[in-house]
């Protein structure tokens, strides 16, 4: 519940004059899915609540790149600046962050009342994260060709980069590589501390 309230505070701030109101609804498709399903599965589907507060937290950036598009948050432009880069990078940490944050709670719905072998648990849940990044990409790309043109434009945010969708996928596995290794660093330390 402190989770669902954190993120509506913030959602609802951030949904206060947003950069762009057409952009801002496209990017917020997956949340007024996400976040209901999440409120209704709570009591059937009960996930750990470190895999809550992980998904809280990227629900949260996801809410701030909606906000401000997400080629013109404000920190990424400050980074892009302060390092002479060529595009703002907010968009990409924010790919990574899904696979850092979203692997525990795909793997917690992945594996529900079974445990798998390390392999098969490391193997399925960072497969989870790639396939939910690629679908990710490819609904981006429709909308972005079905709606207007401006609007599809400031949901895709390439930002002149024709390998921006790859860039992101690439991303979003690396950093469920890095969560599914801590996993297994973390199970195993805890295997090993109990009597």
């Amino acid at each position: 519940m402190l989770c669902l309230a954190v993120f509506g505070v913030v959602w609802c701030a951030l949904a206060i004059a947003p950069s762009d109101r057409a952009d801002w609804l496209l990017e917020n498709g997956p949340v007024f899915l996400v976040v209901p399903f999440l409120v209704w599965s709570y009591r059937r589907y009960r996930l750990s609540d470190r895999a809550y507060v992980q998904a809280t937290l990227f629900l949260m950036l996801h809410a701030i790149g909606a906000h401000y598009t997400y080629s013109e948050v404000p920190v990424g432009d400050w980074v892009r600046d302060a390092f002479g880069l060529t595009r703002n990078h907010y968009d990409r940490v924010v790919h990574f962050a899904f696979g850092l944050l979203m692997l525990r709670p795909i793997r917690e719905i992945g594996f529900r009342g079974r445990e798998p072998g390390p392999v098969a648990r490391v193997y399925f849940s960072v497969a989870g994260v790639a396939l939910w990044s690629l679908v990710y990409e490819v609904v981006e790309w429709a909308v972005a060709s079905i709606a207007d043109p401006a609007a599809g434009t400031a949901y895709l945010g390439t930002q002149g980069d024709q390998w921006d969708a790859e860039k992101d996928m690439a991303l979003a596995l690396l950093g469920g590589i890095i969560a599914a290794a801590y996993d297994e660093w973390a199970d195993r330390g805890a295997a090993r501390s109990r009597p």
